[in-house]
Parts: C-alpha cells; sequence; structure tokens
C-alpha cells in the first residue's frame, strides 16, 4: 500500500506543477525572438484595444516593426506615447520601429504599443487574439495575444497583479512525507 500511495503523491505533485500558469509563447522569425505577446480586455463597445510584446534582435542587422494584421481589428499600426513638456503625446511610428542588432524592444503601456483599430468584438480576459505582425526584413510573423484584465500593466506571471494566480498562497507541501 505504501509504494501505491508514494506514486500517486508523485504523480499528484507533477500535476500540480504541469498546472501552474504558462507564460506567453516565444515565436522566433529570422533573427527576431518574439515574447510577452499579450494584451488588455476591453469594455463591450469599444473600438480601439492595445497590443504588447517584446522582441529582441539577436542578428547583425536591425530590422524594423511595419504594423500587423488580424481578424480581430480593422487595422493595426505601431504607436508610441511620451511625455513631452508635461503633457502625454502618442503618434503613429508612420515608419515603424527599429529593432537594432543585440537589442530588445518592449511594447508596453505607456511608451511603444501597437493600436488595434476597428476591433469587431471586445478583447476579453483569458482569450488568445492570433495577430500577424509585419517586420521589414523578418517577414509576416503569427503571435497570439493573451488577454489580461483591463487594468493590466503586463503579461501573466510577470508581477501582474491582475494575474489571479499567487504563488504564495499555493498550499505548503514541504512536510509531505513520501
Amino acid at each position: 500500500m505504501l509504494p501505491m500511495l508514494r506514486r500517486f503523491a508523485s504523480a499528484a505533485v507533477l500535476s500540480f506543477m504541469v498546472a501552474a500558469p504558462s507564460h506567453a509563447q516565444e515565436v522566433k522569425a529570422g533573427d527576431l525572438v518574439i515574447t510577452q505577446a499579450w494584451s488588455r480586455a476591453t469594455p463591450g463597445g469599444a473600438k480601439i484595444g492595445g497590443g504588447y510584446l517584446t522582441i529582441k534582435n539577436t542578428g547583425s542587422a536591425p530590422d524594423r516593426l511595419i504594423g500587423g494584421s488580424g481578424d480581430i481589428a480593422g487595422k493595426i499600426e505601431v504607436h508610441e506615447m511620451a511625455m513631452k513638456n508635461g503633457v502625454m503625446t502618442m503618434r503613429p511610428l508612420d515608419n515603424g520601429l527599429t529593432i537594432d542588432p543585440g537589442k530588445t524592444v518592449k511594447l508596453a503601456p505607456g511608451g511603444y504599443h501597437l493600436m488595434l483599430f476597428d476591433l469587431k468584438n471586445p478583447l476579453k480576459q483569458g482569450d488568445k487574439v492570433p495577430v500577424t505582425l509585419e517586420f521589414e526584413k523578418a517577414g509576416k510573423v503569427a503571435v497570439s495575444f493573451d488577454v489580461q484584465g483591463i487594468g493590466a500593466q503586463a503579461p501573466a506571471g510577470a508581477d501582474n497583479p491582475d494575474d489571479k494566480t499567487d504563488m504564495k498562497k499555493m498550499p505548503d507541501h514541504s512536510g509531505m512525507k513520501m
């Protein structure tokens, strides 16, 4: 009976570890590595949304994010938010966003981001939204945005207060005997 109990306990611990939250996908396109693709949920009736991600250029030449497309939106543009003379401004980057060799560019709230115009449906927390990014050299790259809560500041698992999984509140099994 004891060996069977050990196998059961081991299986339970293993299934708990496998059920831990997964992090956003990693997509490789040429010399680019795209991670942490996410978006915020939108209220019903909203016609715009934002897309965020991290792009690392592992190559020796720059590349440029020039836009995107997807069934969820009529148009996807690269934008920048910045403070100028105490005023927050937002503007499209008509020439795209350069990712220099050996550098990482993070698109996040309050900075560089993707604007999703003419949303066909609201973005709902927990959904995965497929989009196609367009790069000058790497070409078209399919990614999925993990939709977080409306006020999210980061993707799930990245110290996001909207990520409901709190590892500190998980039960302590350190005293478990096998």
